[in-house]
């Protein structure tokens, strides 16, 4: 069907204008902190074959659940088949491919008789039962686990499975608050595609959709075609799985460009592993997924299937990102960061002008639970993402403060939010200065979150890349890797070999402190303009110490100004290196 380009354009702006309400909505009504501040769900519409129409902007990393997870439940409930009215449910960790805390809720579009689309929401819930020790080993200890079910059938709620939820999560009132703001959210993307249906017609909304598939398709294919062909190559690591301390997990992860297609080839990834940092197949390839869209077609909107379909991805089953039942999964999202960062570290020599260095990939959360001497009521909370430096790229420093790459666009909670539901103190939350690599442009800077608490707790951190630092790129130099310190409240700081730590024993004054790692310069630091050393010196992002060492310049603090220590001494240290 033939559709006038001004109608083709407002029914494509309309598909993501529905994604952005059914956002807002889910934003405004859920109850978790992870969720309206956090921003810690994605929302979308999907064809009838389950493929991706529209994601509203949130997870990255939700971009291939949502979408393998639709189809796996319509074909769940093939036998029994579909009606008007009916909601599907699953938080199926193999299914999605991350943690139980994913509540999926899929609502089937209905129009003259047939369904047209789904409308669907993946949110994190705060608590889904399990251990309350942040150290597991097999899914079954991690929490209610639930297949795909009918949670609405015909516009009815399922009361008995509503009833099994409320019997196994620790805050009833709060899980079926955010269980309400979901269903409120496909509702809202069934009424306002309905809308859509009825101004412009079923067909020429199919047509739109299919030509919008195919047009970023096109660009995507162009620019993979602009990349040399070729195989490359890139390896990096984790600290360990939480339970075999100390034991590296290697990440090593290939690149093959091949006229206008890409593979992305995971099978030299790391086994899965023992403990929690499993994730289901579908996270390895959102993984391939999420570095594709960045350097093929980062700001085309809706974000849709097409826009994928030069990309093949080699993922064995039984890999750290491709895990099998009964994989532990509590910490889904932390390797398939560096996956990422290792795509781009494997196509740096050949696109060097078009990558990311390292940033410094961890949500850096930390988990206090015990009972509020305010209150007497117990709480769990998570106190994260505090965001940290990204890689610098060139014409331009990277970000400073801000969420790793596979968690988009959730945010990091406020203080003041934080200290009214729980008991603690956040003594000092700032940029952590030195920590972005050195380079012509500079890797952003991490930050340094320090938390007291105010009566006795239990603390879990799962914190990872604290050996591993964010690399630099065409010379540019690492940036710091993420740290965890705890201090007690009489000054003896606690001797910590990584991030984590497991239902650590705290009492009131005692200080959490999350250093999150700076990202990795791009291009030597000599050649860095004097006048960007001293901005940063006056910002406080860089110490005359740190100035001195890497870009050999001295801060007079008196005028604001940097010069050379030795004239001419910047580019010999550039020949000496060799340029």
């Amino acid at each position: 069907m033939r559709v006038s380009p001004d109608r083709a354009e407002m029914i494509r702006q309309f598909l993501v204008s529905i994604t952005e309400e059914m956002k807002t909505n889910l934003m405004r009504t859920a109850y978790n902190l992870i969720i309206t501040e956090s921003l810690d769900f994605t929302v979308g519409l999907f064809d009838r074959q389950g493929n991706t129409v529209s994601i509203g902007l949130g997870l990255p990393m939700f971009i291939r659940g949502m979408a393998e997870t639709v189809k796996a439940q319509v074909e769940a409930v093939r036998e029994e088949g579909i009606l008007p009215g009916d909601i599907l449910l699953t938080n199926d960790a193999y299914v999605h491919g991350s943690h139980l805390n994913h509540f999926v809720f899929t609502l089937p579009i209905f129009w003259q008789g047939e369904v047209v689309a789904y409308a669907c929401t993946m949110a994190h819930w705060q608590d889904v039962g399990g251990s309350l020790r942040g150290r597991t080993a097999d899914i079954y200890s991690e929490g209610l686990q639930l297949p795909t079910v009918k949670i609405y059938r015909e516009g009815r709620l399922n009361r008995e499975i509503a009833a099994i939820i409320r019997a196994n999560v620790r805050f009833p009132e709060l899980a079926m608050g955010d269980f309400r703001a979901q269903v409120a959210s496909v509702r809202t993307g069934e009424a306002r595609y309905q809308d859509l249906c009825a101004r412009y017609g079923v067909a020429a909304v199919d047509a739109v959709i299919a030509a919008v598939m195919d047009a970023h398709e096109a660009k995507a294919r162009a620019v993979v075609a602009a990349i040399p062909d070729g195989e490359y190559w890139a390896e990096s690591f984790m600290d360990d799985d939480g339970v075999v301390e100390g034991q590296r997990i290697p990440i090593r992860v290939g690149v093959r460009v091949a006229g206008e297609e890409m593979t992305v080839d995971l099978s030299q990834v790391a086994p899965q592993v023992q403990g929690y940092y499993n994730a289901g197949a579908t996270a390895g390839r959102s993984a391939a997924q999420v570095a594709f869209k960045c350097l093929t077609t980062p700001t085309d909107w809706p974000i849709n299937d097409g826009a994928f379909r030069p990309l093949k991805v080699v993922l064995p089953q039984g890999r750290v990102v491709s895990a099998v039942r009964p994989a532990a999964m509590r910490w889904w999202m932390t390797v398939p960061m560096t996956v990422v960062d290792t795509i781009f570290r494997a196509l740096a020599p050949a696109i060097p002008e078009r990558v990311i260095a390292g940033h410094h990939a961890d949500l850096l959360s930390t988990n206090l639970f015990g009972v509020d001497p305010r209150t007497g009521r117990f709480f769990s909370s998570h106190f994260g993402s505090s965001g940290g430096g990204w890689g610098a790229k060139l014409g331009e420093d990277g970000v400073s403060a801000t969420i790793c790459i596979n968690d988009g666009d959730t945010h990091n909670r406020p203080v003041e939010m934080l200290e009214h539901r729980f008991p603690v103190v956040v003594r000092r939350y700032q940029l952590r200065p030195d920590s972005g690599g050195a380079g012509r442009w500079r890797g952003g800077l991490g930050t340094i979150r320090e938390t007291e608490v105010l009566g006795p707790a239990r603390l879990n951190t799962p914190i990872e890349r604290t050996q591993c630092a964010p690399w630099g790129v065409a010379g540019g130099q690492d940036g710091l890797p993420n740290r965890l310190r705890v201090i007690r409240a009489d000054g003896r700081e606690l001797p910590l070999t990584s991030g984590k730590v497991d239902s650590l024993e705290l009492e009131p004054g005692d200080r959490v402190v999350v250093e999150s790692g700076g990202g990795g310069g791009w291009g030597p630091p000599e050649e860095r303009p004097l006048e960007a050393v001293a901005e940063d010196l006056r910002r406080g992002y860089v110490s005359p110490e740190a100035a001195l060492r890497w870009y050999g310049v001295r801060f007079d603090p008196d005028r604001g100004t940097v010069e050379e220590v030795e004239a001419g001494g910047r580019a010999r240290r550039g020949s000496q290196r060799g340029g």
